[in-house]
């Protein structure tokens, strides 16, 4: 099935052999990661089609109902205690498509980053531990891994082994860095490699993380 998704493309090259899935956060669009593109230093990376897809736009209960661009809903302050489980999945299978579209345009999967920021963030780890080929990484900015509870027996043995880059403000009033902690704990137990690194600011990208980003990707994608 095809991605229903808009996105917006970049290429660092004429013929791409690598690519990054990249979500963004409630409110926000495709657009919204686009300009730290040219900010990352690539050197030594094959060419990458950077995709940047938009979520529809629902009705978020947080919000008051507000219909604005998210990839499920949330329903509680704390952001687990509820979870919007078919909106998760359905976006999760939206992902996938995405992937399949890179795989068909001649780029292999473990060439293939999902990254994603706050509910971007979220979408990366819940269709990324569960992908049935393994990709070269999980790029995981100010969020938290949703339906946790879930994971230990859906997760596939092909992202096992899968490097993730796990990144938090220290001061992130919108998703607190203990619920990021909890989840990287958890993301341990279970044997995954969680590149951690925090940072002093709030529920933003900040210039040392897109140096440490540059550094991630060109080690995973090299």
């Amino acid at each position: 099935m095809p991605s229903t998704l808009e996105t917006l493309e970049i290429t660092t090259s004429d013929k791409p052999s690598a690519a990054v899935i990249w979500m963004h956060g409630l409110g926000a669009d495709g657009s919204d990661f686009v300009p730290i593109v040219k900010e990352l230093d690539l050197s030594g990376c094959p060419g990458i089609r950077f995709v940047f897809p938009s979520a529809p736009a629902i009705p978020v209960t947080i919000n008051n109902g507000y219909v604005m661009p998210a990839w499920y809903d949330i329903l509680t302050t704390d952001l687990i205690r509820r979870e919007d489980e078919g909106g998760l999945r359905k976006s999760q299978a939206e992902i996938e498509a995405l992937i399949a579209q890179q795989i068909a345009l001649g780029i292999a999967a473990d060439k293939i980053v999902i990254a994603g920021f706050s509910q971007g963030c979220a979408m990366a780890l819940q269709t990324g531990l569960r992908y049935p080929q393994k990709l070269a990484g999980l790029m995981c900015l100010s969020g938290y891994l949703p339906l946790s509870d879930k994971i230990a027996a859906e997760r596939h043995a092909a992202n096992q082994h899968t490097p993730i880059f796990q990144a938090h403000g220290r001061a992130d009033p919108v998703v607190v860095i203990d619920r990021a902690e909890k989840s990287r704990d958890l993301l341990q137990q279970l044997g995954y490699q969680v590149e951690w690194h925090e940072y002093m600011m709030q529920h933003s990208v900040c210039a040392e993380e897109v140096a440490d980003i540059g550094n991630w990707l060109r080690r995973v994608l090299a």
